[in-house]
């Protein structure tokens, strides 16, 4: 693995019974950048995502990640690991019964042992970062889609991540809520976080992505730098994607 690479991808193939959903995937996540995932719906963008993370196991390759081995043999080779990776699904998967702020510490307190003083004085911040400091004793219910998709990305970040993954995080949301949780993962981007995004939006794809892969049917089609998929696809199949997106 390069020096400046977080993450390697070698020869990963998935199946879901006899039907092979990822195809000898193979691509490098580079440090301190941001990865989009793109391709049409169907092409394996957010399976291949949960693989990063162990929620997909797989039946062929291997995964590098913080230079240790997971191959579709190793046993519990993801408990280590998953404590220095966050996930934001785009069901926000935050707790109905526990409040805003009590959501946001749970990990780093009962998981990283970390000061409850200390955890919530990084809560409280980020929070703030992100316009919820008024909420914290708010409970999901009580949250619009887009309020509670901000704190799932804060309990994200509360913990550290070396890597944080997102997973179509505003599909759900009414598009005046996803121009306030794009404008915070365009902050993360500038602050140099190592990120993998799997989106549809187009234009929040082309102003942060570092690196693009386009999937289809479980494929690399083409990996390029950001700009220049944007600018100039290599690909037929990419050129066409690009040209029946409006942005």
């Amino acid at each position: 693995m390069v020096d400046n690479d977080l993450v390697k991808i070698s020869k990963l193939s998935k199946f879901y019974g006899k039907k092979q959903v990822l195809h000898n995937i193979n691509f490098s996540i580079p440090k301190n950048k941001v990865t989009v995932l793109l391709g049409p719906s169907g092409s394996g963008k957010s399976t291949l995502i949960r693989t990063l993370n162990g929620l997909e196991p797989f039946q062929a390759g291997a995964i590098e990640v913080f230079n240790q081995v997971i191959d579709s043999h190793t046993k519990n080779g993801w408990r280590d690991i998953r404590g220095k990776i966050g996930m934001v699904f785009q069901s926000y998967d935050l707790f109905p019964n526990m409040s805003v702020i009590k959501n946001v510490t749970l990990g780093p307190v009962k998981v990283q042992k970390r000061k409850v003083s200390e955890v919530l004085t990084a809560a409280r911040a980020l929070l703030k970062e992100v316009g919820l400091a008024e909420y914290e004793n708010a409970y999901p219910r009580n949250l619009s889609g887009g309020q509670k998709q901000r704190v799932a990305i804060v309990r994200a970040l509360i913990l550290r991540p070396s890597l944080i993954l997102f997973d179509e995080i505003t599909a759900s949301l009414d598009p005046e809520m996803v121009r306030g949780v794009l404008e915070i993962l365009k902050k993360l981007a500038d602050g140099k976080l190592t990120m993998v995004v799997v989106t549809h939006e187009m234009n929040f794809a082309q102003q942060i992505a570092d690196q693009v892969v386009f999937l289809e049917e479980g494929k690399i089609v083409e990996i390029g730098g950001g700009q220049d998929f944007f600018d100039q696809p290599k690909t037929l199949r990419a050129q066409q994607f690009l040209e029946s997106m409006s942005f």
